[in-house]
C-alpha cells in the first residue's frame, strides 16, 4: 500500500477532531459542514491515495466503499465508484453529507417534495474533479447522482454524519414521490488499514 495513505489517515483524524469538538451529534450542522469542506478538498485535490480496490467498478451497479466508520458512528467515509452511465435512484440521506470527486465528474440533480409530488429543486450542476458539494435535512437533502460520463469510470468521495451503510433512508418514485426506506450497507467486505505503520 502506497504511503500516499497518508493522507487518508490524516484526513480522518481531522474529521475525528472536529466532531470531538462538535459536541452532540447534528448539533452543529453548519460548522461540522464549514470545518469540513477545506480538508476534504484538499484531500481529493489529490489522487493519489485511494488504493485501488475502493476504486474498482461494477458492470451494472455503482459501488460503494467503506473507507472508514467511526466507531461511535459519528461520521463515515466512503468511495463512491460510477461505472460509464451509471446512476443512483432518488434518495435521501437523513444526515449532513459532503461529496468531493476525485475523478471525472458527476452530476447531481436535487429534488424536492411539493404537494406530494416530486419536482426537481433548480437545474443540473456538473461536479468536477476537486469540487465538493453539500447536503444535509436542512440545506436540501433528495437528489439523483449519475456519472457524467458514458465511456469512464468517475469516483467521488463522500463524508456523512453517522454511518450512512446502517441508516434507514428512502429512495423516491420519480413520477409520484412516494418513499420507500432502504438500508444501503455497502459493497467492500474489507477496510482498509489507516493505521498500519508506514513502509519504510
Amino acid at each position: 500500500m502506497s504511503n500516499k495513505i497518508e493522507r487518508l489517515r490524516e484526513f480522518v483524524a481531522t474529521i475525528s477532531r472536529l466532531v470531538d469538538g462538535a459536541g452532540q451529534a447534528g448539533a452543529n450542522e453548519a460548522a461540522l459542514l464549514a470545518g469540513a469542506t477545506g480538508p476534504l478538498r484538499e484531500l481529493v485535490a489529490h489522487d493519489d491515495w485511494l488504493p485501488e480496490a475502493m476504486a474498482q467498478p461494477h458492470p451494472v451497479y455503482y459501488q460503494q466503499h467503506l473507507l472508514y466508520g467511526d466507531p461511535l458512528d459519528r461520521f463515515s467515509l466512503v468511495s463512491f465508484v460510477w461505472g460509464p452511465g451509471q446512476q443512483t435512484p432518488v434518495h435521501d440521506h437523513t444526515v449532513w453529507g459532503l461529496i468531493g470527486v476525485l475523478r471525472g465528474a458527476e452530476v447531481d440533480q436535487r429534488y424536492r417534495v411539493e404537494a406530494g409530488r416530486l419536482e426537481a429543486d433548480g437545474d443540473e450542476v456538473l461536479l468536477s474533479a476537486g469540487d465538493v458539494a453539500a447536503v444535509s435535512p436542512t440545506l436540501g437533502d433528495v437528489h439523483r447522482v449519475r456519472n457524467a460520463y458514458d465511456d469512464r469510470v468517475s469516483v467521488s468521495v463522500h463524508l456523512y454524519g453517522g454511518n450512512i451503510g446502517r441508516i434507514q433512508r428512502h429512495v423516491y418514485d420519480a413520477a409520484s414521490g412516494a418513499t420507500k426506506p432502504f438500508v444501503s450497507g455497502y459493497s467492500n467486505a474489507l477496510v482498509p488499514n489507516l493505521w498500519a505503520p508506514a513502509a519504510a
